[in-house]
């Protein structure tokens, strides 16, 4: 009697380690197939509940047996029944009742975990007022986004000047570093909150964040402000974007500017592009664990994979904005020469979903190289010595685009404009003017010792 009620508790124990094991498995696997948070949570519990039963049954029916054999079992001293006096009715135990309670008590567990992990949301500050001079432009792509303006001095050239942020998904504040001094020499300057970031349009279906869109809506924008050609300044993966732009519109871009461009193609480097998170310090490295080791964060990612559309539905725009700010923040300082000065900040915030769908994205679109080499297009490419892309990333515009120069910053990090603020705006100015540079080019294939 002994040995089968340790083997129903066994089953037991086992039970409630096994019925949330299977939920979650269950809360995965529907969200999958179906984005609508009520839909896979349920499927989560009602596995949980169903592998609690099975696993319950040895326990509740050893239980109830083993209760009912100590009410059975005559006392010790007991003689027996009295000639004639009746027997006391006997109860037996429930074991619906003991195997049910078991049931819920699992559940409850299962649902507990789950509301302080998966369903614990990270907190999302209110959003910062649209500073003085944003404005919006609502594009045939469906696009509403915002932008920043400063209007060429005297008589404007034909040609706009626009900046194009990194990221994806990581917007500046206004108008960049450089801006100012283009619009005194005769250039209308932009820039602008790409697709899901910043103050621009966040898509209801994730899985529209993608390349081709960005650059339909770059296009749009360039039809928008009436100009037949454009000048375009890519920074770090706006560089990325101003290849992909070239490669599908060359006849519409007068001069390129590349300040730490991104790669051109990510699946020719499959050794990785660089990044600065082996850069930081042991408090921002605790710091971005902590952010990115967090269980809702981490079946956000693993929903990602799966099925973009329930990664949204469970983890919103707003908080996962907030969240993926946080985890930039850490290692804002990490993108520069050691003793730099620390990167700006501004409450314009990045957008998460933009970020990684058009991430994925740009590691699955065609290569665009064969399209690039026979783009004559004048292009300048800037790289900081302290730069945390490998050299082979950037040199391979160098070595793609035949109208090209390469210069070398020393001083300056993935941000030239944050390094060297000054050289930065004359690189610029000299470059778009038709002066001569203040740097030399680059002829070497290997990077500057």
């Amino acid at each position: 009697m002994r040995s089968n009620l340790v083997y129903g508790i066994v089953f037991g124990l086992a039970g409630l380690v096994v019925a949330p094991v299977a939920g979650a498995v269950a809360f995965v696997g529907a969200a999958a197939l179906v984005p609508v948070v009520a839909v896979f949570s349920a499927a989560g519990l009602v596995v949980a509940a169903g592998t609690a039963w099975l696993f319950g049954r040895p326990l509740a029916r050893r239980l109830a047996a083993t209760r009912a054999a100590r009410r059975e079992a005559p006392p010790p001293d007991a003689a027996g029944p009295v000639a004639g006096q009746p027997r006391a009715p006997r109860r037996r135990p429930s074991r619906r009742g003991v195997l049910w309670g078991y049931v819920a008590g699992v559940v409850l567990v299962t649902a507990g975990l789950a509301a302080v992990t998966v369903f614990g949301g990270y907190p999302v500050p209110p959003a910062a007022a649209a500073p003085p001079g944003v404005s919006y432009w609502n594009l045939p792509t469906g696009s509403r986004i915002a932008y920043a303006k400063i209007p060429a001095s005297g008589r404007a050239r034909p040609t706009p000047v626009i900046f194009l942020h990194g990221g994806p998904g990581t917007p500046g504040e206004g108008v960049p570093e450089g801006g100012a001094e283009l619009a005194a020499a005769g250039f209308d300057v932009y820039a602008y909150d790409q697709l899901g970031a910043g103050r621009s349009t966040r898509l209801q279906d994730v899985t529209g964040y993608t390349v081709a869109r960005h650059v339909a809506d770059l296009d749009a924008i360039r039809g928008q402000i009436g100009a037949e050609r454009v000048i375009l300044v890519g920074r770090s993966w706006g560089g990325t974007l101003t290849a992909a732009y070239l490669a599908a519109h060359p006849d519409r871009v007068a001069k390129a500017v590349l300040t730490s461009p991104g790669p051109i193609w990510e699946p020719a480097f499959p050794g990785g592009i660089g990044g600065p998170w082996d850069r930081l310090t042991p408090a921002e490295t605790a710091r971005a664990d902590e952010l990115s080791s967090d269980p809702r964060f981490l079946v956000q990612g693993l929903l990602l994979q799966l099925n973009p559309a329930a990664a949204h539905a469970l983890v919103p725009d707003a908080e996962a904005d907030a969240r993926f700010r946080a985890l930039l923040l850490t290692a804002k300082d990490a993108t520069g020469c050691p003793g730099g000065a620390p990167a700006p900040l501004h409450d314009n915030r990045p957008g998460f979903y933009g970020n990684q769908l058009t991430s994925a994205d740009a590691s699955a679109v065609p290569d665009p190289r064969p399209r690039l080499r026979g783009v004559r297009v004048p292009t300048l490419i800037v790289r900081g010595e302290c730069d945390y892309l490998k050299w082979d990333v950037t040199y391979e515009y160098r070595r793609i685009l035949p109208a090209s120069t390469l210069v070398y910053v020393r001083g300056a990090g993935h941000s030239i404009a944050n390094g060297r603020p000054d050289l930065y705006r004359d690189l610029l100015t000299t470059f778009l003017l038709d002066r001569p540079l203040p740097l030399p080019a680059v002829t070497s294939s290997k990077e500057p010792s």
